[in-house]
């Protein structure tokens, strides 16, 4: 255990199998992906031991299906162009993917379904779908998305007076389960201007470490837009003579548009600053509201087969990622587990992983280096006045 910086007492095991909730202050002092969280037993006579675990986060979790159809005809008349399909099986869908041979394009579609083709009901209408490529954007919004529906032909009218050249279609049955995320308050935002990159900068403070997976930008604006924006966390951070400087890391890459939610995820990351980028080109800036930022959250459950004293620890930037052989035997685990207590962390004394400061940020050292190196020059420049 001293090779990690902390320890928590794990209290109440009364079963083979428990679940340990993972706060934000123990996800603020680990690693990033956090492969340093290791459970450890002392036994009576003193040996150490390990309990294996597995991580488990709050997610929204999606299970896709692939619906069997095939196209039957592709027809227009002066108002635009049908595609019709049909869906041999009894099975639902939800989702209708597209792509088109054209890369540029803002089209408004109609989704209709039948069962006999003499009478069609509408499933979605007025439905915008766009692709948008040259040097500055490559963006496409091509999916439909509508409720579960269940017909024997499905027919797709796009609204065009040029031919749409589908090159690919796929129908599908998504199933969605919405994940537990915590919100986390934002304590400060700024906001600024780069006129001359034409870039709008936000820099959004939290209140402390908090793991992160999702920022939604609430945008007022009515008219149409698409925006090329990236986002960056706070890594860490370097004292210099000049104050503390800020490193930060690459974290996503995504367009904010007029057509969908503005509800960006990716990886879950420890941080209390975030900074953003959105590219304007030669547009007016965007007027967003607010923010949401928000995170999943974390738990180990774990398997003790031993009578001993337990701890969670963690701590350790040097430390890999476990590998355990319940990882294999998933369903082998109880549906309903205990939570155990957790006490008061504790910083483990005499570890060796603890990061010790360069020797050179120390000025007493430096200027006695120095103070050598000008002695040495000296004497050197004595001897050879000397010997002329």
């Amino acid at each position: 255990m001293n090779e990690y910086n902390y320890k928590r007492e794990l209290t109440g095991i009364s079963e083979d199998w428990h679940r340990i909730e993972l706060s934000n202050d123990i996800l603020s002092k680990t690693s990033q992906n956090l492969s340093d969280i290791r459970i450890y037993g002392i036994t009576p006579s003193k040996d150490t031991i390990e309990s294996p675990y597995l991580l488990k986060n709050s997610k929204d979790k999606f299970k896709n299906k692939n619906v069997e159809f095939k196209m039957l005809n592709v027809s227009h008349n002066e108002n635009g162009y049908f595609f019709t399909f049909e869906i041999p099986t009894q099975e639902s869908f939800n989702e209708i993917k597209l792509e088109f041979k054209q890369k540029n394009f803002d089209w408004n579609v109609k989704l209709e379904g039948s069962n006999s083709q003499n009478e069609w009901f509408t499933i979605t209408e007025k439905y915008r779908i766009l692709s948008i490529k040259n040097e500055l954007t490559d963006f496409q919004f091509t999916n439909l998305t509508f409720p579960d529906s269940k017909y024997r032909y499905v027919r797709l009218f796009i609204d065009s007076k040029i031919k749409p050249e589908l090159l690919s279609s796929s129908i599908s049955q998504n199933q969605k389960t919405d994940g537990i995320f915590e919100k986390y308050e934002i304590k400060n935002i700024q906001h600024k201007e780069l006129k001359k990159e034409k870039i709008t900068q936000i820099e959004l403070e939290l209140f402390g470490e908090n793991g992160i997976s999702k920022i939604k930008f609430n945008v007022s604006n009515r008219f149409d837009y698409y925006r090329p924006l990236r986002i960056e966390y706070l890594s860490d951070s370097i004292q210099t003579e000049k104050g503390l400087k800020y490193v930060y890391k690459s974290l996503t890459a995504e367009t904010l548009n007029s057509l969908d939610k503005n509800e960006f995820s990716f990886q879950s990351i420890t941080t209390k600053r975030v900074r953003i980028f959105i590219e304007n080109q030669n547009n007016q800036p965007l007027n967003i509201d607010s923010f949401e930022v928000s995170g999943y959250t974390y738990e180990l459950v774990t398997r003790f087969t031993e009578k001993a004293d337990y701890f969670l620890v963690y701590g350790n930037k040097k430390a890999f990622s476990p590998t355990y052989d319940i990882d294999r035997f998933v369903d082998k685990i109880p549906k309903e587990l205990k939570t155990l207590t957790m006490g008061q962390e504790i910083s483990i004394e005499g570890n060796s992983n603890k990061i010790k400061d360069p020797l050179f940020q120390n000025k007493a050292w430096l200027w006695a280096i120095i103070a050598v190196i000008i002695l040495v020059l000296g004497g050197f420049t004595l001897k050879m006045m000397r010997n002329e």
